[in-house]
């Protein structure tokens, strides 16, 4: 995010992560052979600090960390010489006092698991306190001893030049194999996708936790008051210079939103098994291996989370057919879309909330809380928020939809009565027949009910209040738009012509409605969509991969890993790559155009989460016992 134009998705992956805090002791560093290094947070080894550029690098990882302010200071008092050092070019060891008896010194461990969180070498006294040791001058090349037979100073000369000569040449062979073999392993890991996963955002989780071990649901998630106050005064949007790093740090919420509490998980409050838990970042790298995502994947997700920042407007609200006006865009971004910017504001901030983004915790805390503040501000007090323009229910879903998961994710009480309201007013916007269409009490089509579903669901996932009753009665409507009794194909409206976009919904509604993986409708539903509409770039269309990609990941197996072949890397190379456009999806096809980019763009990075937004549904309830990639039911 915020790269040069030039930069390629090799290099975005080897990118920084800010403000990671690696190491023993919180990020500590320390002295290894006279160098600085600090603790890698995948593999825990020494990493070399550059101070000069103030990074650490790990080579067997290829992975790179910005060093804090903390382990910067700290490296550059390490690399200082002491004030008392003797005159430059003499050792600095050399002049401390000598011993008559030396002690033995302990040395930073190389493994960064064993190093100690000091800098200067030490060993335990025997009532169990630290001491410095004493320290001796190590004996230069070619010295010898006063009663050697090398201890003329001619001889002497001769031989320190002949072992100088022989430890250059050694160590000249030897740094030669090395950098070879390196490269050799740089080019070969730089062809395995999965060798880094860009889930920056830091988690109290410790780091070595997998999909088996994790347990959120020790402890009852509490209310945080006034984390959203009504009244609330947000400073307005102001030009950011881009950071060239794979994430960009935002400013701390507690100064936008007075009492947020900072100490609160993303998703603290969800269990191992509910449908959000991916979204915590000492899970979310794992699923994306064991998905069958990639660094490329993570990567054009993180670039799009870049560009809809960029492009959020003043009020914190987001644009179909204004965003090029926001932030210092000035028109460079094409395709404008409809007027709506409730549906503009909800559809940008699904892409944050589904990597695990809140206004209480992440990379992006002042966007989303700004963008949820401006959708709170769109409420009418009947819950309304289809917004003005071409606002209707589409809108009001798709706002229903990113309340419930702000809600879901932090239990932030000022969110949970906007979110109630929100789903109280689709529940009352329902047909008698149980559909849903543009305006409240219209017949239904499917197209609008989907929107409705999902918002229903995600409330049921807040654990907000939802009738039975209105359940019941959007599967008779289902019913009525599914195409003859075998074939489990779907049309928009009841006796219209079925079609792929309105199957891949209609079956999603189902999973969410309750069919098992093995329901006969289901089942030809889905076989029909990989046989007949497996994605393809001269048949792109965002809208039904949105849907068809969430229908294929729940089923899992061989016909999602034939669908995600297909797709991941084709949604990639559609992504705009130059100029102000960067990180952007422009329209592909069908109904794209009428949203425009901006609605293209969040769609596409929804699709790409798909990893982690919304764990499995038909795998042990989410997160399965196997945690291979690409794990087949």
């Amino acid at each position: 995010m915020g790269a040069k134009e030039s930069d390629s998705v090799a290099d975005l992956a080897r990118r920084p992560i800010a403000g990671f805090a690696a190491g023993p002791g919180g990020g500590a560093v320390w002295l290894d052979g006279g160098k600085p290094v600090t603790a890698c947070p995948k593999c825990r080894g020494a990493m070399s600090v550059r101070i000069w550029l103030s990074l650490a690098e790990c080579p067997r990882c290829n992975l790179t960390i910005r060093l804090s302010d903390t382990q910067e200071k700290q490296a550059l008092a390490l690399s200082r010489p002491c004030p008392s050092a003797p005159a430059a070019g003499q050792d600095a060891l050399a002049a401390a006092p000598q011993p008559t008896a030396i002690e033995p010194v302990a040395t930073a461990a190389s493994d960064a698991g064993n190093a100690p969180p000091i800098a200067q070498p030490s060993h335990e006294s025997p009532n169990g306190s630290v001491a410095v040791s004493p320290t001796v001058a190590p004996r230069q090349i070619g010295d010898a001893a006063p009663d050697s037979p090398l201890a003329d100073p001619l001889l002497s000369s001769v031989a320190r030049s002949g072992r100088f000569f022989v430890c250059w040449l050694v160590s000249a062979v030897l740094h030669m194999v090395l950098v070879i073999v390196l490269g050799f392993w740089l080019i070969e890991n730089s062809r395995r996708s999965e060798r880094l996963l860009l889930a920056a955002t830091v988690s109290d989780v410790p780091s070595d936790t997998t999909v088996e071990q994790l347990d959120m649901s020790a402890e009852e998630p509490k209310s945080i008051e006034e984390a959203l106050p009504i009244n609330a005064t947000v400073p307005p949007a102001t030009d950011e210079t881009l950071v060239a790093s794979v994430t960009s740090v935002e400013p701390p919420p507690g100064e936008i939103l007075p009492g947020s509490d900072l100490k609160k998980l993303p998703v603290g409050n969800i269990s191992p098994g509910h449908v959000l838990a991916g979204r915590d970042p000492a899970l979310r790298g794992q699923l994306v291996v064991r998905e069958g995502g990639t660094t490329e994947s993570e990567a054009a997700v993180g670039r799009a989370l870049e560009w809809l920042k960029r492009h959020q407007g003043a009020s914190g609200s987001w644009s179909l057919n204004g965003f090029s006006a926001a932030g210092d865009c000035n028109g460079r971004c094409g395709d404008p879309g409809v007027e709506s910017d409730t549906s503009a504001t909800a559809l940008a901030l699904l892409p944050f909330l589904g990597a695990g983004q809140t206004h209480l915790r992440g990379e992006y805390t002042f966007t989303v809380a700004r963008g949820l503040r401006a959708l709170m501000d769109m409420q009418g007090a009947d819950g309304d928020l289809r917004g003005r323009g071409s606002g209707n229910m589409y809108a009001h879903g798709q706002a229903t939809i990113a309340l419930c998961e702000a809600y879901a994710l932090t239990q932030a009480e000022n969110l949970r009565e906007p979110a109630q309201r929100a789903v109280n007013f689709v529940v009352a916007a329902q047909h008698e027949a149980g559909g849903w269409r543009y305006r409240p009490g219209e017949p239904g089509d499917l197209s609008v009910v989907g929107w409705q579903m999902m918002a229903l669901r995600s409330a049921q996932m807040a654990y907000l209040e939802v009738p039975q009753e209105t359940f019941l009665k959007a599967t008779r409507f289902l019913n009525s738009v599914q195409h003859g009794t075998s074939t489990g194909l779907y049309c928009y409206m009841p006796k219209s012509g079925p079609s792929p976009v309105m199957t891949a919904e209609g079956l999603l509604c189902r999973q969410y409605s309750g069919w098992r993986r093995n329901h006969p409708l289901l089942v030809n539903g889905v076989v029909w969509l990989e046989a007949n509409q497996l994605p393809k770039r001269d048949r792109a269309n965002m809208y039904f991969w949105y849907y068809g990609t969430q229908v294929m990941h729940h089923m899992g197996g061989e016909i999602w890993e034939k669908w995600n072949d297909a797709l991941r890397d084709l949604l990639i190379s559609l992504q705009s790559t130059s100029g102000h456009e960067a990180g952007s999806w422009a329209p592909l096809g069908g109904h794209d155009s009428q949203g425009g980019r901006l609605y293209t763009t969040a769609l596409a990075a929804c699709t790409l989460e798909v990893y982690y937004r919304h764990l499995p549904l038909y795998r042990g309830g989410a997160v399965g016992s196997d945690a291979t990639p690409r794990h087949k039911p």
